[in-house]
């Protein structure tokens, strides 16, 4: 039997354009354990990401802030600190950095993206000032509650579902998969992986983005072929 997935989305199922590759739905949709999307993404993505690769909707979203599994929704962190970080930041000078409708953050629940245009030093300062964690996702800057985490929500997730976190496999690419990294039995940076992700992964890919992920599943399914 092959195990469940904790799999990233962006820079791990994602094409180095940025956006999402078909070739891993089929995969995916074939997988006969459960795959759980792991982001930093808004909760709306994920669920749809599920919806059009046919999958269950069984996410993690904003590093950990949100999870669903089976049914049952989970939230984690203090979303009224992230909201005063926020204010205290604009009001210091600092931008969230979106033009426009803010996509990005509207329908997020539970912490705040920054565009990485943004001061980061002051955007760093606010965050100690509110003991908040400030996490680089190579795609945005993140101000969440320090006890929110991709590996922690993993774990409930995991309960739900009737496994150990060890059983897991997970694939990533960047410091808020650490987490999920040190949870999981097993786990893989994709070679455009940041420097905390590779330190934290039992192997580093070959291949980067969608492709090393691709990889990485297709040796799990044959070693696990191999066991039976």
């Amino acid at each position: 039997m092959v195990p469940p997935l904790a799999l990233d989305i962006d820079g791990t199922l994602t094409t180095p354009e940025h956006t999402i590759a078909p070739r891993a739905f089929s995969l995916l949709a074939g997988w006969e354990a459960p795959v759980v999307l792991a982001t930093g993404k808004a909760f709306p993505y994920p669920v749809a990401l599920c919806q059009f690769a046919g999958i269950p909707e069984r996410v993690i979203a904003e590093n950990g802030g949100v999870a669903l599994a089976d049914g049952q929704l989970a939230y984690a962190g203090d979303p009224e600190r992230v909201d005063a970080a926020v204010a205290a930041f604009e009001e210091r000078g600092g931008e969230l950095g979106w033009d426009g409708v803010d996509t990005i953050n509207r329908w997020r629940e539970t912490e705040v993206a920054v565009r990485r245009t943004a001061d980061e030093a002051l955007l760093r300062a606010v965050a100690a000032e509110f003991d908040l964690q400030f996490v680089d996702s190579g795609y945005a800057y993140h101000l969440k509650s320090a006890d929110a985490s991709k590996g922690a929500a993993l774990t409930g997730v995991a309960e739900t579902l009737g496994y150990e976190p060890s059983e897991f496999v997970a694939v990533g690419d960047s410091e808020n998969d650490a987490s999920t990294f040190e949870t999981v039995g097993e786990s893989y940076a994709v070679a455009n992986a940041d420097e905390t992700a590779r330190a934290a992964a039992d192997d580093v890919l070959d291949r980067g983005y969608v492709d090393g992920t691709l990889d990485a599943l297709r040796a799990v399914r044959e070693r696990a072929a191999d066991d039976t």
